[in-house]
């Protein structure tokens, strides 16, 4: 990763118009003040005029990720740091792993949660960070996080909800009954790994609960798109041995729907995990959460799993509607069979994509997920040709 010339950059403090801080609340924001100072040294300054225009400038480094690309980050005196890596985050703190093995509680530095405001969470599992120590005990405080190469991420409260990062594969979990399994889900997660460039593998877990000629259709449809496809019980061992196989020398994130058995299914590949599990809700016949953050595991077979929260619905972030056609691998031969150049394969005539569905080049399962992801979940009516 290589590192250019340091920058100055403008970093809002506090945010415009904030209401006064009560009285009672005074001790716990002094304390905040006083842990920040800690680390202000003269590259850094406080300005701005009472609460509407306070900034911070602070010296940052461009770095070049693996990938191509360039991000700013705080510049520190590294040779003061130790390098690990986040294996849970949770609020204002994080267990973080050095080089060592060793674990470290930390909390998180001010300027690195003002400079992530438009994020919902600054540190998140898998993050690479430089931590500087606090006494001789665990305690450390994150200094810097390193630029993510990779990500799964939702939308969450208009922000974007980062669940891990720096992995190389996401274990699309669904279940074959008890919560029924959602095509859509599965294509709403495909997308968010694809954009975070995360390579898919889709898992059809709790096989054993029906006949798996039902889904031959289903699964033939993502085999023939490249995807790679496990059929799993947590009971029978079902797909276990190959799932385990697949996670050999891999970082891998487990995400899908609450009550799907990723937690289950996590403890059969490694009995040494131990994770909560809990039974599917009798009265919604919806699963309950069990997991309640991301965390970083390692597994005796070789390779790091992170099990992540269930989740009953996955809001895409940074999609736009015209750019959801590119991570449809199946639309691709047709696009350019479409009359009009910003064909968006709905309702306009003389269109491949519509032409192919409607002779079953393409499932009209996975158009239909295509015309509710555009639509924004609003539904909207089915267009033939």
């Amino acid at each position: 990763m290589g590192k250019k010339k340091g920058k100055k950059i403008r970093v809002a403090f506090k945010k415009n118009r904030q209401k006064n801080v009560r009285q009672n609340k005074l001790s716990s924001h002094k304390v905040d003040e006083q842990l920040d100072s800690q680390y202000m040294d003269a590259s850094e300054r406080l300005t701005g005029k009472g609460d509407l225009t306070r900034h911070r400038t602070v010296m940052g480094v461009e770095q070049e990720t693996p990938d191509g690309e360039s991000s700013i980050v705080i510049d520190i005196d590294e040779s003061s740091c130790l390098k690990g890596r986040v294996l849970r985050s949770q609020g204002l703190n994080s267990v973080v792993q050095a080089a060592d093995g060793r674990l470290y509680d930390c909390t998180i530095r001010r300027l690195v949660r003002t400079m992530s405001r438009d994020d919902r969470n600054a540190v998140v599992a898998g993050d690479h960070v430089l931590i500087r120590l606090e006494g001789d005990g665990n305690q450390a405080v994150i200094e810097r996080v390193e630029p993510r190469r990779s990500y799964l991420s939702r939308g969450s409260k208009r922000r974007e909800h980062i669940l891990v990062s720096n992995i190389d594969q996401a274990v699309i979990v669904v279940s074959a009954a008890d919560p029924p399994l959602k095509p859509s889900l599965i294509d709403r997660f495909l997308i968010s790994s694809e954009k975070g460039r995360i390579h898919s593998i889709i898992c059809i877990n709790k096989i054993d609960l029906v006949d798996p000629v039902e889904f031959q259709s289903l699964i033939g449809v993502y085999a023939q798109l490249g995807y790679d496809i496990v059929l799993t019980s947590a009971i029978d061992d079902t797909g276990i041995p190959r799932l385990r196989s697949l996670l050999k020398g891999k970082q891998t994130v487990f995400s899908g729907q609450s009550g799907v058995g990723k937690s289950s299914l996590l403890n059969q590949i490694d009995s040494q995990l131990l994770l909560e599990t809990a039974e599917i809700s009798q009265e919604t016949r919806k699963g309950k959460h069990t997991t309640r953050s991301a965390v970083l595991l390692e597994i005796s077979s070789g390779g790091w799993v992170a099990d992540t929260p269930g989740i009953r619905q996955l809001q895409l972030w940074d999609v736009s509607p015209e750019e959801v056609e590119g991570f449809f691998r199946d639309f691709c031969p047709y696009i350019p069979q479409c009359r009009f150049p910003d064909c968006s394969h709905t309702h306009e005539s003389d269109c491949g994509v519509k032409r192919a569905v409607a002779s079953d080049f393409i499932s009209r399962q996975r158009y239909q997920s295509y015309l509710k992801i555009i639509a924004g979940d609003e539904p909207r009516p089915v267009y033939h040709q």
